[in-house]
């Protein structure tokens, strides 16, 4: 297909163009998009496959997104919060294990002010200074981000979830808006984090023209990494009955994706995992080279339920990577046991020694 030579040339296409190509796109034609973003991978990273240690360190959000297990509303969840200890106990555990990226993710919850977690950040600078530490807080102010990175944090992912405002406002009640995550998004970047944003894949009421918006705005952010997972439902959320996405139209959003950023970092996430036992392998197969395990205390996984069935929650973190490593050995790939960085980012600024 003439659309798929043109991507692979010029790592660009028009909105009318990426949505003709979604639409029409053969079978054929898509073995060959995932052979070119996997070239185009591999020759910037190599077959490798870098790891991040998840830890899901809060389950309280203050807001109400429609399709979130851990929005406000849901008065059927078991909230919990992992004291300091617990976090550096996670991280002891994972760096044993050999990761040196550790991802803290948790809700919008207003108990870990500033100062709460540059203490997190700087203590676990100290043990483990060759790590990196990604962020995954949600919406939060220009002083607070730059808080957060001069006291030691590499990375800050922050999903999009849609570039349409309209689409938008479908998924999130009247209090959220897309001018105000994207505004996010810009201010992480200026500040110099590797920034990560995304979209989930067949969330209701998204047309084609939604998707390709997206991939227009992710060319335009140009961000470090990009997670990208198909729409899974959750049954305490107003999208409960709404069909998931498919492993299909995900693969392919990955591939573009891969080639519309080609340096990019780019997950084979765990909802792809669930959707599918071999899903993280094909999303490996098409362009993508991040898994992230979660190290969270196995107790704890089920309650940080975004979505129903999720994989990896009753596993224990070594036997996780075993697995792990075993399946992406099968798959053709290598796990890199470095940080990880995008490699276009250098980090700049003063990070902070103490509180």
């Amino acid at each position: 297909m003439a659309l798929i030579h043109k991507l692979c040339e010029t790592h660009n296409l028009s909105e009318d163009e990426l949505i003709y190509l979604i639409d029409n796109i053969s079978s054929e034609d898509k073995e060959y998009l995932f052979k070119k973003a996997s070239e185009v991978r591999d020759h910037y990273y190599g077959n490798k496959v870098f790891l991040r240690g998840l830890i899901e360190f809060t389950n309280y959000c203050k807001n109400d997104c429609y399709y979130c297990g851990i929005r406000c509303s849901n008065k059927n969840i078991d909230r919990y919060r992992l004291s300091l200890d617990d976090i550096l106990e996670c991280c002891k555990i994972g760096y044993k294990l050999g990761f040196k990226t550790f991802v803290l993710q948790g809700g919008e919850d207003p108990f870990f002010t500033d100062d709460r977690l540059i203490n997190i950040i700087r203590l676990i600078k100290e043990n483990y200074n060759d790590c990196a530490i990604t962020l995954s807080l949600g919406e939060r102010s220009y002083d607070s981000y730059k808080k957060l990175f001069d006291a030691g944090a590499d990375r800050y992912l922050l999903r999009h979830e849609t570039a349409c405002e309209k689409h938008y406002s479908k998924l999130h009640p009247e209090n959220l808006n897309l001018y105000d995550r994207k505004k996010c998004l810009s201010t992480l970047k200026e500040i110099g984090f590797q920034v990560g944003a995304g979209f989930m894949v067949e969330s209701p009421f998204q047309t084609t023209k939604n998707l390709a918006k997206d991939l227009i705005y992710l060319k335009e952010l140009d961000p470090h990494m990009v997670g990208i997972g198909p729409f899974i439902p959750h049954h305490d959320t107003p999208f409960k009955n709404e069909k998931a996405g498919s492993l299909d139209k995900t693969l392919l959003m990955l591939a573009i994706t891969r080639l519309l950023l080609p340096k990019v970092l780019l997950p084979a996430t765990t909802a792809l995992g669930t959707i599918s036992n071999v899903g993280r392998e094909l999303g490996l197969k098409a362009g993508a080279n991040v898994i992230m395990p979660n190290l969270s205390p196995k107790k704890l996984r089920e309650k940080y339920s975004l979505y129903d069935n999720k994989v990896g929650t009753g596993d224990e973190a070594a036997e996780s990577k075993r697995l792990i490593k075993e399946k992406i050995n099968n798959a053709g790939f290598i796990l890199d046991d470095s940080r990880g960085d995008n490699i276009s980012w250098e980090r700049s600024g003063t990070i902070l020694n103490t509180l």
